[in-house]
């Protein structure tokens, strides 16, 4: 401890710049507060497919063995399945929770966001005694934790927290798309591309579409069609098919991992 004044405060954590973005990883590891766990997302920004949450907790020293790790937005496809590949076999533990369209629309974007982070620490198996968390600070995380600006870019563990989170959305945008051709999943992975909005607005939002994003409100509406909580209240009233008016709504809008 450091006497400042009448006041007793921790000593402060040396980050040393020279490690890159194992650096304050390393810091906390070396005052005891490890083990240091990363949380980022996939998808907040996108109006169609599931928002996707992961956590990962990386081994001390590893950086080597994940050299080229970064945000997985800086990294190539290929890059990105090797690098989610290593990650997978040198993490100490790791979660990925994935929240469907429909409760992205039931609470929120944002809420669905903190709620993914505070589940995805939580299905940790090790549990952590530090969490870095990508942009801004979720409350309720069950070790304390820090917000850090750019942090896929500035923290390892962030990085594999991103680069978990990314491939498996990808991946189920690309499944989406062997269902839902006409709309390019595959290629713009449900974000509001040229090319997403003109499908969008020529065949209308599916049930795996945010409902409550104001583009897919407006194309839902051009097309008359309800949304999915809407076809369901009719279907439970009337006995109406649930297929009516909404694509893709077999599936009642989720999809569980």
């Amino acid at each position: 401890m450091v006497v400042a004044g009448n006041e007793l405060r921790p000593q402060r954590a040396v980050i040393r710049s020279s490690t890159g973005n194992w650096a304050l990883q390393s810091a906390l590891d070396r005052r005891g507060l490890g083990p240091v766990a990363g949380v980022d997302e996939a998808g907040r920004g996108a109006c169609a497919g599931p928002l996707v949450v992961a956590s990962c907790v990386l081994r001390p020293g590893d950086a080597r063995k994940l050299e080229g790790l970064t945000d997985s937005k800086l990294l190539t496809e290929l890059a990105r399945e090797r690098m989610y590949d290593l990650v997978l076999a040198r993490a100490v533990d790791f979660a990925v929770i994935v929240i469907p369209a429909a409760e992205v629309d039931r609470i929120g974007v944002h809420v669905a966001n903190i709620e993914g982070m505070r589940r995805a620490v939580a299905q940790l198996t090790t549990h952590p005694g530090y969490v870095l968390v990508d942009g801004f600070k979720v409350p309720g995380l069950t070790a304390p934790s820090t917000a850090v600006i750019k942090g896929d870019q500035v923290a390892a563990c962030v990085a594999a927290a991103s680069v978990l989170a990314k491939v498996t959305r990808d991946r189920i945008m690309t499944e989406l798309h062997a269902e839902l051709p006409r709309y390019g999943f595959d290629v713009h992975k449900g974000y509001c591309t040229a090319e997403h909005t003109a499908a969008l607005n020529e065949h209308g939002p599916t049930a795996e579409h945010r409902w409550s994003y104001v583009n897919v409100a407006a194309a839902g509406r051009s097309h008359n069609m309800c949304p999915p909580h809407e076809v369901a209240r009719r279907v439970v009233q009337n006995g109406a098919s649930p297929e009516v008016g909404v694509p893709g709504s077999r599936r009642g809008g989720t999809r569980v991992r």
